[in-house]
Order: structure tokens, then sequence, then C-alpha cells
């Protein structure tokens, strides 16, 4: 089965005009794929695919819930988070309220790893964090911060890159425990945060290709990794200018390590290392 160039156009008009999501921008190739797993997990033809759209809301829910992409993990590129914790977040270190986005949350990783980080700064306390993501499923998870043992392993390697090395200065190692922050339990096969930082973070269900900024505050730090990756080259250029209109002067914006800013908004950041910075 394939899904051609006709099925896209009435896969995405029908949900335009059924509801309020809008796919016309995504990357069409991306959404394809996404697409033709829709079809197939559900045993449907696009023409039943369409129809169901049109006249059943709930399950516009589902198929939005499914074609978004939710992958994630706790400290996912060590080094990235090392720029965050030896190059932007010291920046912010004499500011009495941090506010902090991050805008395509999924499952909440990375705001554990934000919040864990922000406390080893002991800037925990003064800082503010908003997570958004248009699937509510996986910021239910993201919300109860509990995850897979086993399939996660990689991510106490991750943290110890993060937390406990310094890249540089090899002589130095803080020997921070892992029960600090979240609970191991090998036999239920679980990591869960610890309650501290579960009562943190703000979640909220927000659209980057149909919302503004929701949460009516501007931000000196923006992470949006590995989401624009889906997007075509109007709406990655829509949501940079949104970033850049709700971040503070000083402000920064963190993305995937395989992302860049393309075209004039590109004009609008200064770049440093994985850091782009408000002109």
């Amino acid at each position: 089965m394939t899904v051609t160039d006709q099925d896209y156009q009435l896969f995405v008009f029908a949900l335009k005009n059924s509801s309020k999501y809008d796919f016309s921008q995504y990357s069409e190739k991306s959404l394809k794929r996404r697409i033709l797993k829709v079809l197939t997990d559900h045993s449907m033809t696009i023409t039943s695919l369409v129809s169901r759209i049109k006249s059943d809301p709930e399950f516009v829910e589902t198929i939005v819930k499914e074609i978004t992409v939710n992958t994630t993990e706790l400290f996912r590129d060590p080094q990235v988070w090392q720029t965050m914790r030896f190059t932007v977040l010291p920046r912010f270190k004499n500011n009495s309220v941090i506010n902090i986005w991050h805008a395509g949350c999924s499952t909440g990783q990375e705001v554990y790893s934000m919040l864990i980080l922000l406390n080893e700064l002991d800037l925990l306390d003064r800082a503010k964090v908003y997570a958004t993501d248009i699937n509510t499923d996986v910021m239910d998870t993201a919300k109860q911060g509990e995850y897979k043992y086993r399939f996660n392993l990689s991510y106490l390697d991750n943290f110890d890159k993060v937390i406990k090395e310094n890249p540089y200065n090899y002589e130095e190692y803080n020997d921070v425990p892992y029960e600090k922050y979240f609970s191991l339990d090998k036999a239920n096969d679980t990591i869960k945060m610890l309650p501290f930082l579960r009562e943190k973070p703000v979640f909220k269900k927000h659209d980057l290709v149909t919302d503004n900024n929701t949460l009516y505050v501007k931000f000196d730090l923006i992470l949006c990794r590995n989401v624009i990756i889906y997007f075509n080259y109007n709406l990655q250029c829509r949501v940079f200018d949104l970033f850049h209109q709700n971040l503070y002067d000083s402000g920064c914006l963190i993305m995937g390590m395989h992302e860049t800013i393309l075209g004039p908004p590109a004009s609008k950041y200064q770049k440093k290392g994985h850091a782009y910075f408000k002109n």
C-alpha cells in the first residue's frame, strides 16, 4: 500500500475542515509515512479514514495523537545539555525569575532533564517551567514522570555525562546519586521522578501550527527539539518568528542536534554551538 499525493491531500483537507488541526504545512514525506501507518493499524482505506474523520471528533483526536511523533529521552544528546549547563543557563544566574518553555514536550523526559540541571545549578527555585504538546496522552505520561527502566538504561549514561562529568575538566567528578532525583525499581521495571520535580512544571495543550503564545509570559529559554524537522519551510519560519517574539532580548532557543534555522529567520538569531540567541 502507498499513500498517493491525492490521498495526502484528501486527508489534510478532511482534517482541516472537520477539526481545528491543520497539517498542510507538515513535511509531506513524513506525514505520508504516518498516514500509511494509520491506514495499516486501523485496516482502513483512505476513503473510510476520511469519512470517519468527518463524522467522529473523538476519532480525530486519536488520529492526531497517532500521527504526531513522540520520541524523547532523559538528557538526549548529552553534548547539547552540556552546552546548557556551562554556556546557556549561567547567563541567567542573576535573574530573579527564569522562564523556560518546552515546546513539544512529548512524554516529559526533556522537562525533567531541565529540572534536574536547574537544581544542580541552584536555579530551580527561581525557574518557572512550562511544557506544551499537541498530544494530551503524552502529557499525561509526563505529569506521571514514570518510565520503563530497562528500555531506558541509556538515561543513566546520559545523566552521568551531563550531571556527574565535566567535559572541560576531566578531573572533576560530581558524585550525584540517581536517588536524588528519581527512584529506580528494577523489579517493576520503572524509573519514577521524585515529587519535587513532578510538582514543578505547568503542562498545557498547545498546537505550534495554529496557536500563538497561550502561556502569556515571555521567555529566557525555549526548547523545541526534534519538532520543526517535521514542518515544511514556511511553517518553520512562522514558528521561529513566534519564538523570537516571545523571547527576552537575551533569550535563547535550543533545537535538536540536526535542526537549524534557514532563510530570513536566521538573521534574527546568533548561533553559538548548539544554542541560538535572540538578536
